[in-house]
């Protein structure tokens, strides 16, 4: 039968820069099933070395070496993998676990990597920590064991998957005299349960205790004696008929999401300091956006009441006088006549404002009258809500009639008196108050829309303002599909009457258009600015992980060596930098809202949608994904060997 491990004239160099240094010299080496070896040598003789291209963690720079007749000098790294996880179990001097880890999370990574599902893996590594004596520490961390615990941790580890090939390097070296007989006693009987057993040592009095002892010196192999030959069955043990091989990823991923969390666990402050970036640009992105789409909905809809049927006519601002009223000089009620006479016209509604000074008993009040028609309430959408409203009546005999808004009645009417019937004081003129406006609270621009008298047009204007030219005449359209056309007829209409272009007419619907176009505009500025945020939070994102890459290099060495693939690596520095930005997308969404509700409480209009909420998450989660992405794949290109060597 072919030897288990042969090595046929394997040659190593290490290369720094332009300066080569070989290693290992043309090693020729044959190991049965079932042998228990120990390779011998000083330091820097080449042992190391070797033990690593055993174990398929390093590979050779010329020669062969051979699995079971099978050449794998041009296996590449998940074939490697592959062969690692079926065929070997490694024993650390320096024991090599994971520190954030329990012994029984220790012992169950090499099959994590094989796929074996946890129950599984569960009871596997319990019996193996039982058979160890170790049966109380399941749930010790390497800090809380002793060295010699820490060992047999080790060993178990190596046994997980069913380790054939036992590659032990300095076993004993960190270890007590006592705790190190402990460790080649299980050795010992790891050998003659039908593990093959590789020691490598510049121990003789450990050395003596294998069957066969091979000394190298200088990267050659300088004596190989045996002292008796044992024909032993090989290992076929543990889980390895139960792996998976081929299995694309970690065996699940709650274990991933396990693993990244307990790596973050572990740097507690550290990560912290990460998430408060991505906390705060998902938090600015869901408030601003909310805020933003507050404030637009709140004026689209205060144009919407207005309806997108409307018409308003203005005086152009050349024609403009420097009077208190701001009125236009040719602009008339005569026009709103004409308006209402044209096609397609529903009403006109006139209207002419001024400052005034309202006086009831003792109190003064500053306010604006504004001289109107009965339909001002259906052009404004605005209702009474209690009494009633100015009437063609009013109109006609000049009635000295006013309707107040809310924030009026509030000042004058202080003392709980009802306003209906009451007379107020307008510029010194007595009108009778017959109607309370409802409440429309303040306007897109802060003004208070409930701070205002209502009169009929003609007697304001014969009474109050002393002028019959007014400011403006909204014009409600019966088919607002035609409203185009009847602006064009309305705007040509004025131009007859005054003999010039001195009206301009604005369009309801443009409005609410050009509106719309606009705060879309300041909110993807909003959002933009919230997002650099994210960005900076990103970037620490991947700067946390850069630094954990570098300071786990050891761990990632250990993980590779029990069979983890370089896209197992991979996936699991992604996936740690994903949990980073999701938990702190979560917290930033709760933020964000948190920071929403507060400024609506006082009084900001705010409006919350799935749709940033979602943007915003989703946003962290691809930040983590793309600035995570540089220290997963720096990490699962280590190599082995050179990982296992870092400080």
């Amino acid at each position: 039968m072919a030897p288990l491990l042969s090595l046929d004239k394997v040659s190593k160099t290490y290369f720094n820069g332009d300066l080569a240094v070989e290693v290992l010299h043309d090693i020729s080496l044959d190991i049965e099933a079932g042998e228990f070896v120990a390779i011998m040598g000083q330091s820097g003789s080449g042992k190391s070395t070797l033990m690593n291209i055993l174990g398929c963690l390093d590979q050779p720079t010329s020669g062969d070496y051979l699995i079971e007749a099978e050449n794998v000098a041009g296996f590449d790294g998940d074939e490697l993998a592959a062969l690692r996880r079926r065929t070997f179990g490694f024993v650390f001097q320096a024991y090599n676990l994971i520190p954030t880890a329990t012994a029984r999370e220790n012992v169950e990574v090499p099959a994590i990597y094989a796929g074996v599902p946890a129950g599984d893996r569960h009871e596997r590594a319990e019996a193996l920590l039982n058979s160890l004596k170790l049966g109380d520490r399941l749930d010790h961390r390497p800090g809380q064991l002793s060295g010699g615990q820490q060992q047999r941790v080790s060993i178990a580890r190596a046994l997980m998957n069913g380790g054939r090939v036992i590659l032990a390097d300095e076993p004993t070296g960190a270890l007590d005299s006592q705790s190190g007989q402990e460790v080649m006693a299980l050795l010992r009987e790891m050998n003659a349960n039908g593990h093959t057993v590789i020691v490598i040592t510049h121990a003789r009095e450990v050395a003596e205790q294998a069957d066969r002892l091979i000394e190298i010196r200088d990267g050659r192999i300088i004596a190989d004696r045996t002292r008796k030959r044992r024909a032993v069955p090989d290992a076929a043990i543990g889980l390895a008929q139960r792996t998976r091989e081929g299995f694309a990823a970690i065996a699940d991923m709650s274990e991933a999401i396990r693993m990244a969390m307990r790596a973050l666990r572990a740097n507690l402050f550290r990560t912290i300091l990460t998430l408060l970036g991505i906390v705060i640009g998902v938090g600015s992105v869901v408030a601003m956006l909310a805020i933003g789409t507050g404030a637009q909905d709140s004026v689209l809809s205060r144009i919407s009441s207005m309806g997108s049927d409307l018409l308003l006519v203005r005086p152009s601002m050349a024609n403009f006088r420097g009077s208190a009223g701001g009125s236009n000089v040719t602009l008339v009620p005569a026009d709103a006549d004409a308006i209402r006479d044209l096609p397609n016209v529903a009403f006109a509604v006139p209207e002419m404002t001024s400052n005034v000074t309202l006086r009831r008993g003792n109190v003064d009040y500053q306010t604006t009258a504004n001289g109107t028609v009965p339909q001002f309430t259906e052009a404004k959408s605005w209702a009474v809500g209690r009494g009633e409203f100015i009437n063609r009546k009013d109109m006609e005999t000049y009635a000295p009639v006013a309707v107040l808004g809310q924030t009026v009645v509030t000042t004058l009417f202080a003392d709980g008196t009802d306003p209906i019937g009451q007379y107020v004081l307008v510029n010194k003129i007595p009108f009778q108050v017959i109607g309370i406006m409802s409440e429309m609270g303040a306007s897109a621009g802060g003004t208070d829309r409930d701070d205002v008298v209502l009169v009929p047009l003609t007697t304001g204007s014969m009474r109050i303002f002393g002028q019959r030219n007014i400011r403006t005449i909204t014009v409600k359209v019966e088919d607002a599909s035609a409203i185009d056309l009847t602006q064009e007829r309305i705007q040509a209409l004025l131009n007859d009457r005054h003999k010039r272009e001195d009206t301009q007419i604005t369009n309801m619907s443009s409005v609410r258009e050009a509106f719309t176009e606009t705060s879309n505009t300041m909110k993807l500025f909003l959002g933009s600015v919230a997002a650099i945020s994210l960005i900076v939070g990103g970037i620490g994102v991947m700067n946390i992980m850069l630094v954990s890459v570098s300071e786990r290099t050891r761990e990632i060495g250990v993980r590779m060596a029990t069979g983890a693939r370089r896209r197992d690596i991979l996936v699991q520095f992604i996936i740690e930098a994903l949990v980073v930005s999701a938990i702190g997308g979560a917290i930033g969404v709760v933020v964000g809202l948190g920071t929403g509700y507060a400024a609506r409480y006082f009084g900001l209009p705010v409006a919350f949608t799935a749709g940033p909420v979602a943007l915003a998450f989703a946003c962290s989660f691809a930040t983590g994904l793309i600035f995570g992405y540089l220290p997963a794949r720096n990490a699962s290109r280590l190599q082995p060997a050179m990982a296992l060597s870092a400080d």
